[in-house]
């Protein structure tokens, strides 16, 4: 039966800190370390071994992936950095407090631009620092790939390219696969293996830390999935995304 775990990052800086990341290249706190050490230990008593890991080009995740691979003693095998599994682009919210945004937006609306499919939160100017049109590490993807900012509808029609064109024939040569990622580059592949409904999805909120473990039948359909960790503690964890900014489920 092929295998197929995804691992949202560790706690970042940035998410202790309860402000908008997104593509801000933000590090792991010590919290986050802990965490992936955690999940390292897990899969290694689970016996999990990897062929290939995927991650996104920012630092959180390619540290997770890294703490992981350490662990199990594969840091040799190869790591394929893609910008599609890149966090949902928070535009002009990027670095700003989730808790005064809500102050001053409403929870309804912080709701929205983080939960919602179709919403977007307001785009970064084309003259922002911030923008990624600045960032070298996207020199050259075309100026139409380059987000100013996202809903998880363009952050789903990013991903899944990468998924169907990168993933999957490695996955039809049973290659064991760690995909080291984010929280809404994450909800897009969880949304589609488990074809979660549009509105559906705004309830759906995955913990850092936790290996997530999707089972596949020999025609790549998914028949199941679970987390590794326990219930208690996995719960826990689900409600902190949830409380993130006060704002409530």
């Amino acid at each position: 039966m092929l295998k197929v775990v995804l691992l949202r990052h560790g706690e970042s800086l940035w998410n202790q800190e309860n402000r908008f990341t997104g593509w801000t290249d933000i590090d792991l706190s010590e919290t986050g370390v802990t965490e992936v050490h955690r999940a390292a230990k897990m899969l290694k008593e689970q016996n999990f071994v990897f062929d290939i890991v995927f991650t996104s080009v920012l630092k959180r995740a390619i540290r997770t992936a890294w703490i992981v691979l350490d662990e199990l003693d594969l840091m040799w095998i190869p790591v394929h950095k893609s910008w599609r599994l890149n966090e949902r682009h928070y535009g002009a919210l990027q670095g700003l407090n989730k808790r005064e945004m809500m102050e001053k937006y409403g929870e309804q609306q912080i709701h929205q631009w983080r939960r919602g499919y179709h919403v977007s939160p307001p785009a970064l100017e084309e003259t922002d620092g911030r923008h990624p049109r600045f960032d070298a590490r996207y020199d050259n993807l075309p100026r139409t790939d380059i987000p100013a900012c996202e809903s998880l509808r363009d952050t789903t029609a990013r991903v899944l390219p990468y998924w169907h064109e990168a993933i999957v024939p490695r996955m039809r040569e049973e290659k064991r696969l760690l995909i080291s990622a984010h929280g809404n580059s994450l909800r897009s592949l969880v949304k589609h293996l488990s074809s979660i409904g549009d509105e559906e999805v705004s309830g759906l909120n995955i913990p850092t830390g936790f290996p997530l473990i999707y089972e596949f039948d020999e025609g790549l359909r998914p028949i199941t999935n679970y987390y590794l960790g326990s219930p208690d503690e996995i719960s826990q964890a689900i409600e902190s995304v949830v409380g993130q900014a006060g704002v409530k489920k």
